[in-house]
């Protein structure tokens, strides 16, 4: 049954080591592995046998009839009896060699919190210390295009959320999944959940903050190594993310997207589910807004979602701290006309065309003057050549 075939090397493939395997046999985390394998056979169904039988090894070594007398129809009844054996070993070995932790769910170090979900996976792969999958956790997911304000929102969340003792868990995405994992990694620690298998990063461009996070917290998946980012991948993943998480806040997305299949599932496994709103010409808003009018929590500052999780958690999480005035821009710097300018920014997108307007002052000048409020972290620069005031700017 043993075989030293490692699976192919993959584009972005991003190893580290960390501690051991499994804290079960190996012949019995084999076997998980072989059923993970299995085509047809879902995480219930296979979840559903190894009760039954007690045991995967049971489940394989179950004769035609067992199987069909256990609901099984002849077809996956064929499958199962039909191990792909080479595989699995190949997976096992590569993971001992890469030092991933393999969580079954069997295994003491499964997270309890996916254990209450409708069909939780049937193991994890995990880069990282598995133990951060038990910490109290939110779940942060968005647009991967958002606003540049929508960005800085949710890493400010993120970090206050983390300085308050809760790991954050998204989707590693570019965007705000991206802008989650930096603003915990500030102050805590968090979690990113995979649509691919454990020897790829996807996207690329985010193998650093992989590696980071990975020495941080934990980067899990219930794909087998070498599987593709694939899209149907990506929503399964969801249900893991919102599963881990006592709650999912949505800081930036449109009507149709993947951020609310997350906290479509939230709400499917009795968490709680908060968003972020913005303003009304912004589409990237509308997805939050639809939440809110069907019972999500408005959220403004961390204190909103903690004062919903804090009953829960006891001292696990903390209050946090006042805002820093130190922490804030002041304006009292700035002349008169960039002070006229900044006035004339609001925290939705302006064309600077609007801007010239709206201050009377020549466009080169306000071209400038925008340049070196950028500069000093007044406002931030939006797609279309539009610009918007800092959540950080003051009026002084």
């Amino acid at each position: 049954m043993r075989s030293d075939r490692r699976p192919p090397e993959v584009e972005g493939s991003d190893p580290a080591g960390f501690g051991v395997v499994s804290s079960i046999s190996r012949d019995r985390l084999c076997a998980w592995l072989i059923l993970a394998r299995v085509p047809g056979l879902g995480p219930v169904t296979a979840t559903r046998l190894v009760e039954q039988l007690g045991d995967p090894l049971r489940v394989l070594a179950a004769g035609r009839s067992d199987l069909q007398a256990l609901g099984i129809k002849a077809p996956l009844a064929d499958a199962i009896l039909s191990p792909q054996e080479s595989a699995a070993e190949a997976d096992l070995s590569w993971a001992e060699a890469e030092g991933v932790h393999i969580l079954t769910r069997d295994d003491p170090s499964y997270p309890s919190q996916l254990e209450q979900i409708p069909a939780p996976p049937i193991l994890l792969f995990v880069r990282g210390d598995p133990q951060v999958l038990q910490d109290p956790m939110l779940a942060i997911v968005g647009s991967r295009n958002p606003t540049a304000s929508g960005r800085e929102t949710t890493r400010e969340l993120a970090r206050d959320l983390g300085a308050c003792g809760l790991t954050i868990a998204s989707g590693l995405a570019l965007g705000i999944d991206g802008a989650a994992h930096q603003g915990a990694l500030e102050s805590g620690r968090t979690i990113a959940v995979l649509g691919t298998g454990p020897d790829r990063v996807y996207p690329a461009a985010h193998r650093d903050l992989a590696r980071r996070i990975a020495q941080n917290g934990a980067l899990a998946t219930e794909y087998l190594p070498g599987s593709a980012p694939i899209g149907r991948n990506f929503p399964r993943r969801n249900r893991i993310i919102s599963g881990l998480s006592l709650g999912t806040l949505v800081t930036e997305a449109a009507l149709q997207s993947g951020s609310l299949i997350t906290a479509r599932y939230a709400i499917e496994q009795g968490r709680e589910v908060f968003a972020v709103p913005g303003s009304i010409h912004n589409p990237l808003a509308r997805g939050c807004h639809e939440l809110i009018r069907t019972g999500a929590k408005l959220v403004e500052s961390a204190t909103d979602i903690l004062e919903e999780v804090a009953p829960v958690l006891g001292a696990l999480v903390k209050a946090p701290d006042a805002p820093a005035r130190s922490g804030m821009k002041d304006t009292v710097s700035l002349d008169e006309d960039h002070l006229r300018l900044l006035e004339n920014l609001d925290h939705d997108p302006v064309a600077t065309d609007d801007l010239v307007r709206r201050t009377g002052l020549p466009a080169q000048n306000v071209a400038s003057m925008l340049l070196l409020l950028e500069l000093e972290g007044y406002v931030l620069s939006c797609p279309g050549g539009r610009y918007c005031r800092s959540q950080r700017a003051t009026m002084g």
